[in-house]
């Protein structure tokens, strides 16, 4: 249902766009697209409803007509696109009207010959009357929409509310961590209410882990309760739930009661009055069930205590909004996996037959330590204490690749999952299954990944002002917080710079495109496309040996291949007419991209690590192109006709590329990275200014000379909403940013990546006033003095900070610690400093700044701790993860290095943390 909503939801405004203004069109086709708005718009609004019941308990019918709906919207959408390219909207602007005028007088002299007239008449004719028959379904299937609540089956969940402590696995480390946060402190029965939130994706061990604290300290409180809150929670019955839960007895008729949310909130205050308490309320999956939860529990009850779980982010922070922390659930470690894996086949920890080994430790790694699957995959094998035979073991393993739809013993599995996936609001759904073009166990880059959402059309706005990449960044982040996808790697500002998907996660999200025809996939299990009747829409290539019929791919939107093999070979790329999408990322055998300049419909082309040497003059023709990634291919001169692509909002490109003057046509790039401008003139510097909407800017700015320098000032000055900008110059002093050079306001990032270029002094634009937001620097002085490094502790907002001293590297001078003054707070919102070629010790700071600081990295001559009684005490700084030490040995010698040394780990020592070394 949702991707039949996600096809509507972008057709929508383009439609809008076709009425704006005075279009000169028949009045028949004129009131065809009015029609056919209205009908969408009301099916979009039945789609919604039906798009949150899960589709095992849905009407065959309403499936089928959904589907309908959805080849009727990439219908209508084709035939929209279609007409646009054939206008020839030139891109001259960006803004709906202005587009619309432009274009009128070409819509005009298309319509006088006819024949395009009648095109564009007869195709709307024939959706219209095709949207018309399905109107009269809509109103069918919404008088029909029957109570789902009768199909219901019993939550898999609560098998772990009764499962004995015997049989649960590596358990008790994890119950004693969570048990000591609890009740950490000797008097903690004398502290306020505290809560603990449980955060983790489904079949993660949540409530299992809940239930097992909650069973081994529920006697030391008063009284206690243990309730689930489900994903469509009825409030008043989770309120009697607690009741019942705190005294049987006293509430034994509580659930017959008719009592509204006030009275038996305040029931349960009135009860937990003077009381010490233990509570868990399990899987919580949305902040507004919190909310009204919470008024239940007093923060007046000294030792009493909360444990929440959910599967949300969001939520546990807001259940620990008060006196309250987060317990992120982890994947179990390989041993526990395997002990609990053992236990479950064999009905012992120890014991898998030698020959079952190997299998076995694949069927483990593609579980990924989720103990769900390990238990549910386990039970699969365990066959009344008869030990199944070694082939069916590996049959077993080549089937979790896609066992969440063919094998009905996964069925558990499965549903644990759809209660996420069904919790998920429409916008995000095919956002989520569009993951499944990418193989098991990829790396997925956050940018691209939203990029391609984009030119999808799955990331859509109807508001001009609104920042479609921001959106996007949003919808990524909020699937990270619901767990749905495994973050990798956090850059130092915290933000999330891809994901991963889980083997079972993944598994179903696959089994759901298949369902939909939402992405067609071609791997080692999927090499053919299953039925002549379908329509490929997206396909994903994951294997060379493959069996593609090209005939039945007129339709296909998007292609991304993962093999080199492929290109060239099987496809014949240039017949795929309406191709919004083309990845090609890292097919090294790929050379010729000469058909991409045919494909007039494509908003996202890819060829980032390819061995494209050139790109066609026809390019410009691209009108609808949207990113162009051509980082790492072998270009090194881009067609002057790429500056005509006006709708351009991202263009990777490398410091070594050449681009022709024009550049400042581009006015709708967001993203210009990395943008060499070696042997550039004036002109070209100054067009840059013309890139208002410019939120990132990469640049290598080698032989620059000042006129140059004055030049890239102005222009940067223009580009009000850039908020990250990198300037490279790779030798000498920087001299293309002068001392009265203004900023723009917005800048939250700002380096100078080179170790062999500097500034003079601190730049005097480098301040609190004027980088009020800036939170990443990284720059070089000629000279770090201790008052820069105070100054630079005053940025508000300033998360990471590497600073090197260049003079170290051309003179041998002796250093001093700087010592930085107490009066204020440095250093608010530091988590990692770097300091390089500066002698630094933790003991600069001054107690009570950088309250948040994790990772510290500074240089210590060795001679300080020999010579001087130098404090390298760190207490003070509570965070602390991680300390990186250069010892420089200088004039001393080897035995005052160790010592250096020494003193180095007894001040780590020292530290409750206990910080990660590193010297």
């Amino acid at each position: 249902m949702e991707i039949a909503m996600g096809a509507i939801g972008p057709l929508l405004p383009k439609l809008a766009e076709l009425l704006v203004g005075e279009l000169t069109m028949e009045k028949q086709v004129r009131k065809g697209i009015v029609s056919l708005v209205t009908e969408l718009k009301l099916m979009h609004v039945v789609l919604s409803k039906v798009s949150k019941v899960p589709a095992d308990q849905l009407d065959e019918g309403v499936k089928i007509w959904a589907g309908n709906v959805k080849e009727l919207s990439y219908q209508m959408e084709d035939i929209v696109d279609a007409f646009m390219v054939r206008v020839g909207n030139d891109g001259e602007s960006t803004n709906p009207r202005n587009r619309v005028k432009k274009i009128l007088k070409k819509v005009k002299r298309l319509f006088k010959n006819g024949k395009d007239l009648h095109r564009i008449s007869d195709a709307l004719d024939e959706v219209v009357l095709q949207a018309k028959q399905l109107a009269e379904l809509r109103q069918r299937y919404e008088q029909e929409m029957r109570d789902t609540s009768a199909h219901t089956s019993v939550d898999p969940r609560m098998m772990a509310l009764y499962t004995d402590v015997t049989e649960l696995v590596g358990i008790e480390e994890t119950r004693d961590k969570l048990i000591n946060m609890l009740i950490e402190d000797d008097d903690w029965s004398k502290y306020p209410l505290k809560t603990i939130s449980i955060v983790g994706f489904g079949g993660l061990g949540k409530t299992t882990l809940a239930k097992a604290a909650y069973d081994k300290i529920k006697v030391q409180f008063d009284c206690g309760a243990f309730v689930s809150v489900s994903q469509n929670p009825e409030m008043k019955k989770v309120l009697k739930d607690i009741l019942y839960g705190l005294d049987k007895v006293k509430y034994e008729n509580i659930h017959n009661a008719a009592r509204d949310e006030k009275y038996l909130i305040e029931d349960i205050i009135e009860f937990l009055n003077e009381k010490r308490y233990l509570i868990v309320v399990d899987d919580i999956w949305n902040e507004k069930a919190w909310e009204l939860i919470k008024c239940a529990f007093s923060k007046k009850s000294p030792g009493s205590r909360l444990i929440t779980t959910t599967r949300n982010v969001s939520v546990s922070t807001a259940c620990c909004s008060f006196e309250g922390d987060i317990y992120r659930m982890e994947p179990l470690s390989d041993d526990v996996s395997r002990r609990l894996f053992c236990k479950r086949v064999f009905s012992q920890e120890e014991g898998c037959p030698r020959e079952l080994l190997q299998v076995s430790e694949e069927i483990l790694k593609k579980c990924g330590g989720i103990p769900l699957a390990i238990i549910t995959i386990a039970s699969l094998l365990a066959n009344k204490g008869q030990i199944k035979a070694k082939d069916e073991w590996y049959a077993l393993l080549s089937s979790i690749g896609h066992g969440l739809t063919e094998d009905r013993s996964l069925e558990q599995m499965k549903k644990i999952l759809l209660f996420s996936y069904y919790d998920l609001p429409s916008y995000l759904k095919p956002c989520l299954l569009y993951l499944s073009i990418f193989p098991e166990d990829h790396a997925i880059v956050r940018g691209r990944l939203i990029w391609r959402w984009i030119s999808e059309g799955l990331v859509y706005s109807d508001k001009q002002e609104t920042s479609l990449y921001e959106l996007g960044n949003s919808y990524f982040t909020e699937l990270v917080n619901r767990s749905m996808v495994q973050p990798i790697g956090i850059d130092v500002e915290g933000n999330v710079e891809g994901c991963r998907v889980h083997d079972m996660v993944l598994d179903l999200i696959c089994s759901l495109s298949s369902e939909e025809n939402f992405v067609t996939i071609l791997d080692d299990t999927r090499r053919k496309i299953p039925n002549s009747e379908i329509k490929v829409r997206r396909l994903s290539i994951q294997n060379t040996k493959i069996d593609v019929d090209t005939t039945r791919m007129e339709h296909m939107r998007s292609l991304t291949i993962f093999t080199s093999d492929v290109v060239g070979k099987v496809l014949d790329i240039s017949s795929f007419q309406v191709l919004r999408v083309l990845d090609l990322e890292g097919c090294k055998n790929v050379s010729d991209v000469g058909y991409v300049g045919n494909l007039l419909h494509l908003r996202y082309l890819g060829l980032k690590d390819t061995h494209v040497k050139d790109l066609p003059m026809e390019i410009g023709k691209l009108q609808f192109l949207l990113t162009l990634d051509l980082r790492g291919s072998n270009i090194k001169v881009l067609p002057s006709s790429v500056v005509q692509l006006r709708r351009l909002m991202c263009l990777y490109v490398d410091y070594d590329m050449k681009l022709s003057s024009g550049i400042g046509n581009l006015t709708s790039l967001e993203v210009l990275d990395d943008l060499g401008l070696s042997d550039v003139d004036l002109d070209f510097v100054k067009e840059l200014g013309r890139l208002t909407k410019l939120r990132v800017l990469r640049l290598d700015c080698d032989d620059f000379d000042e006129s140059l320098g004055k030049a890239l000032e102005e222009s940067i000055c223009n580009i009000h909403k850039l908020d990250s900008l990198d300037v490279y110059v790779s030798d000498g002093l920087i001299n293309c940013l002068s001392e009265d050079w203004v900023p723009p306001p917005q800048l939250r990032r700002l380096a100078f990546p080179a170790i062999q270029s500097w500034f003079e002094t601190l730049p005097s634009w480098i301040n609190p006033s004027s980088l009020p937001l800036l939170s990443y620097l990284e720059i070089t002085l000629f000279e770090v003095r201790p008052e820069v490094i105070q100054f630079l502790g005053t940025l508000p907002a300033l998360v990471y900070l590497e600073i090197l001293d260049h003079s170290v590297f051309q003179e041998a001078h002796e250093v001093e610690a700087p010592v930085l003054s107490s009066n204020v707070a440095l250093f608010p919102c530091a988590t990692e400093c770097r300091f390089y070629g500066i002698g630094a010790v933790p003991s600069m700071f001054p107690r009570g700044a950088a309250p948040r600081l994790k990772q510290l990295r500074f240089a210590l001559p060795a001679k300080w701790v020999s010579r001087e009684n130098i404090d390298l005490g760190m207490r003070h700084l509570p965070s602390l993860q991680r300390v990186t030490v250069t010892v420089s040995q200088g004039e001393a010698n080897d035995q005052e290095v160790d010592e250096a040394k020494a003193a180095v780990r007894a001040a780590v020592e020292d530290h409750p943390n206990r910080p990660v070394l590193e010297i």
